[in-house]
């Protein structure tokens, strides 16, 4: 199988939390870096410390270092992901993510962007079965995605064919894989919905997987005081 993991399954928000990218956000420069400088704004802090408590970063990422020896790749977005399938045709992907990115709900519907990849991959044949694993911490947000996965795959149903459904899996309950079962993995920063204070261990668990960049990813800067 192929293990994608995004970002955004640790690097996350609590509840109750109204100006959480979670909820929905696009993916264009300014939401990388200044919507999260407005985020600190409100909060009345001078640097990305000020998002701790809204903006935590989840434990569990550390087990993401038993892959190193798998060959990684990593990049800025989901929306790379697609020259990552076509190098693994056809494999089942398990992805563990915040959002199941198996459709887009603005714009042109066939451009691969973050939120449809998956389902774009499985419309084309690129993904042959494929599992989106939410973080436990969803449980505790109830209007997420993960939260009540059957009102979810209901949302789904008027948006997929039948056929791409049916190759769908939608969970909170899984392990990680051991290393023997993946084939190959890649690692997704997401920097639109993932707190800049966390960039410090994303890069740091990248290295240590010795991932092979696709996009490069951000080292977003130090607030000026």
């Amino acid at each position: 199988m192929l293990l994608s993991i995004d970002w955004d399954a640790y690097s996350g928000t609590r509840e109750f939390v109204f100006d959480a990218p979670i909820w929905g956000t696009r993916d264009r420069e300014q939401d990388r870096l200044e919507a999260w400088r407005e985020r600190v704004q409100k909060r009345g802090g001078g640097d990305w410390a000020a998002l701790a408590d809204d903006f935590p970063l989840y434990p569990g990422w550390q087990e993401l270092k038993q892959y190193a020896g798998v060959p990684a790749f990593v990049a800025l977005s989901h929306a790379d992901a697609w020259a990552w399938l076509e190098q693994f045709p056809g494999r089942d992907v398990l992805n563990v993510d915040s959002h199941h990115d198996l459709v887009s709900f603005s714009g042109d519907a066939t451009r691969v962007r973050p939120g449809n990849w998956a389902g774009l991959g499985l419309r084309a044949g690129l993904i042959g079965r494929y599992t989106c694993l939410y973080p436990e911490w969803h449980a505790d947000l109830p209007v997420a995605e993960g939260s009540d996965l059957d009102r979810t795959r209901a949302e789904l149903l008027p948006l997929l064919p039948p056929e791409v459904l049916d190759r769908v899996t939608l969970t909170r309950a899984l392990p990680l894989p051991p290393p023997a079962e993946v084939e190959a993995l890649l690692l997704v920063q997401s920097p639109a919905w993932t707190n800049p204070a966390h960039d410090a261990e994303f890069l740091a668990l990248a290295g240590h997987l010795n991932c092979s960049p696709l996009t490069a990813p951000l080292r977003r800067p130090p607030l000026d005081p």
